[in-house]
């Protein structure tokens, strides 16, 4: 319990936004939420675009000092409390041996996984020999930020790569992938453990290079029943996180379109559950209780309204949980076309809005 006296030195100290950020994943009192945004560096941008015209994608992911230059972007313009590290969740499947196309119109892989031989022939890599690339843009924003900005890592969560690496692509619905999972139980659920085994080696490896938290993006677990996911998807998610746990660097886990699915989120594991817009974050505070820490969940596209809009959305969202256990965020990237002055209201307002002030419980409740 938090003495009266504990959260007013919390709140009075200046902390950094490490501190900052690693206090809120661990639930712990701050004196305001921490606030980045997902796909802070991205096409909103006019340096991003810049860059983009004389580089591809792919080339940007691969190339350190281009990736960082990318991921710090947002820090300069927005002064966003995190950088993550600019790179793509599929670089992971490339590295897996899966031949991959990536540009601004989707991902694209020609040769998708459609069989247990397909499953056997994807490689358990050395991330520092396939991936060396992303570690040493880590690196590299470590040296630049020094030790009071945290930088993100990330990847994959498994049954979402499962989607990209059996469709070849985004497709509606994911019918071939559920199809597979349905029609081959056990070379799905050996293809889900083998994305778990690499992608926890390819996570450490992020962490030992310097990443201060690492977030899992399943964005397509919400196309799953509550039965599905609990079945289907979640072993998987809790293998990965199991094989995490001894780390030091707090685990996010984005869920979108997952609703339904919270009982069993909640199970997987992570320090912090991320979740989109159609959460009730008072909801899921009062189901989860205080030990989670939660992420989100302005909707991307209120960044595209009025300043009021942004502002209610942001104070709105801090005041379902006071900010307690909570880093403030979109509920998915953030789009394209937005205003980059209304990126930079949705940090200010965030780190501006006050908390009040932290009541202990009673003795007994």
């Amino acid at each position: 319990m938090t003495s009266p006296v504990e959260q007013s030195s919390y709140s009075s100290q200046t902390l950094t936004r490490k501190e900052l950020f690693l206090r809120a994943c661990r639930s712990e009192p701050v004196p305001r939420v921490p606030v980045w945004i997902m796909r802070q560096a991205g096409r909103y941008l006019p340096e991003y675009r810049e860059i983009r015209k004389k580089h591809a994608f792919l080339d940007v992911c691969k190339t350190p000092e281009l990736a960082q230059e990318v991921s710090l972007q947002p820090y300069r313009r927005l002064g966003v409390d995190a950088v993550i590290v600019f790179s793509d969740i599929l670089i992971l499947a490339e590295a897996m041996g899966v031949h991959l196309e990536l540009n601004d119109a989707g991902p694209h892989l020609p040769e998708p996984v459609r069989t247990a031989q397909h499953i056997e022939a994807l490689r358990m890599f050395d991330p520092e020999q396939e991936t060396g690339f992303l570690m040493e843009a880590i690196r590299g924003l470590r040296r630049t930020l020094g030790s009071e900005v945290p930088v993100l890592g990330f990847a994959a969560a498994p049954w979402t790569l499962a989607c990209y690496l059996i469709e070849g692509g985004t497709r509606e619905g994911f019918a071939t992938v559920k199809a597979f999972a349905h029609e081959q139980p056990r070379a799905f659920r050996s293809l889900l453990e083998k994305i778990a085994r690499v992608t926890a080696r390819y996570l450490k490896a992020q962490i030992a290079a310097g990443a201060a938290a690492v977030q899992l993006f399943d964005t397509w677990c919400g196309e799953l029943t509550a039965n599905e996911y609990a079945e289907i998807a979640l072993p998987a998610t809790q293998q990965l996180l199991g094989e995490l746990d001894a780390s030091p660097a707090p685990v996010i886990l984005y869920t979108k379109g997952s609703n339904h699915l919270m009982d069993s989120v909640a199970k997987a594991g992570a320090d912090v559950l991320s979740v989109d817009w159609r959460v009730d974050l008072a909801a899921l505070r009062a189901k989860l209780g205080p030990d989670v820490a939660l992420q989100g969940n302005v909707d991307p596209a209120i960044l595209l309204g009025p300043a009021a809009g942004i502002r209610g959305a942001v104070r709105g969202a801090i005041g379902k949980t006071n900010g307690a256990g909570h880093i403030l965020n979109l509920g998915h990237g953030i789009l394209p076309t937005t205003p980059v002055e209304n990126a930079q209201l949705f940090i200010e307002t965030g780190q501006k809005t006050p908390l009040a002030p932290h009541v202990p419980a009673a003795p007994g409740t």
